[in-house]
């Protein structure tokens, strides 16, 4: 398989929202869903849940802002640019440029915190969210500590000022795949050859490199002061929320203190529900058809939650 036949019966699209140039790829019938996936990866991660998915929804594939195969946002000099809040609203246009004026988002990883900001920003667009393998970023810094540091090592070591952080990804992009793949709990056997060059390939362009540490440097600061802002204000997100973690991965470990990762969300929504997925961080490419299985039941439930 390779990347252009990765999703059958889907169409392949380059959105101008008039913030930015967004990549992505349609397929199916129904209600519309957006997909959004994380670091280091690009909308391929869905290659193996899409097609399924599309059967009883229109699905929409979506490369994140700066990742991939959309354009970076701005001219690379303001790290707001790949704010959760800017990116959402990236996001939101480019579904209403296709037509999707109320739809729900599955994300995972760096994509669940776009999913999340959506929800809060853009309220009445969004249907429901999938938030995969995260908690919300207020809570990671609140509860920073050696672990995150040494576990997760983009949020500290991407966040670092430019060109640190750039450099060392340019010289290595294999290693940087290579590192998140084998070290984070899943089963590298899970990534084949094709797409693992394609995650590597897609760190070898600079303007992207650049603009995925100024998502890191943006969560540290700028979406960490308005996720703080809007728990002081009771801000809420609205719709329903479903939760999957990793069975033996940091969410299934670090945060019982707080009820684990629903009691962390709960913080933010009253309509939570979730459980952990077997696989490591990445296990909706590890664990498809269970993922797979999680998701199609929430998409499809009854509003009345």
């Amino acid at each position: 398989m390779r990347a252009h036949d990765a999703f059958p019966g889907f169409e392949t699209r380059t959105v101008d929202t008039g913030r930015g140039q967004v990549f992505v790829r349609q397929g199916g019938a129904g209600p519309a869903v957006l997909l959004l996936h994380g670091f280091p990866q690009t909308g391929l991660m869905w290659h193996k849940i899409a097609p399924a998915l599309a059967d009883v929804a229109t699905v929409v594939v979506a490369d994140l802002p700066g990742y991939g195969r959309s354009g970076p946002p701005g001219d690379g000099t303001d790290p707001a640019a790949m704010s959760k809040r800017a990116m959402a609203a990236t996001v939101v246009a480019a579904m209403q440029a296709l037509g999707h004026d109320h739809f729900a988002i599955v994300g995972h990883d760096r994509g669940a915190r776009v999913a999340y900001r959506a929800a809060l920003d853009h309220a009445a667009r969004i249907s429901r969210i999938a938030v995969l393998d995260v908690v919300p970023t207020h809570a990671v810094w609140e509860r920073a500590d050696a672990r995150l540091a040494l576990g997760f090592w983009p949020f500290s070591l991407l966040s670092q000022p430019a060109p640190l952080p750039e450099r060392l990804i340019l010289a290595a992009p294999e290693a940087v795949v290579d590192d998140a793949l084998a070290q984070w709990g899943s089963d590298p056997r899970a990534f084949p050859g094709w797409i693992r060059a394609a995650y590597v390939e897609a760190l070898r362009d600079p303007d992207r490199v650049h603009a995925i540490c100024d998502d890191y440097r943006a969560a540290a600061t700028i979406d960490w002061e308005i996720d703080r802002t809007d728990l002081a204000a009771g801000h809420r997100i609205a719709c329903p929320v479903l939760v999957l973690w990793s069975d033996h991965g940091a969410l299934a470990e670090w945060y019982d203190d707080a009820g684990g990762p629903l009691g962390l969300w709960r913080r933010w929504a009253d309509k939570v529900e979730g459980q952990p997925v077997p696989g490591g961080h990445f296990f909706p490419e590890q664990c498809p058809t269970e993922t797979g299985r999680l998701v199609t039941a929430f998409l499809l439930a009854s509003p009345a939650r």
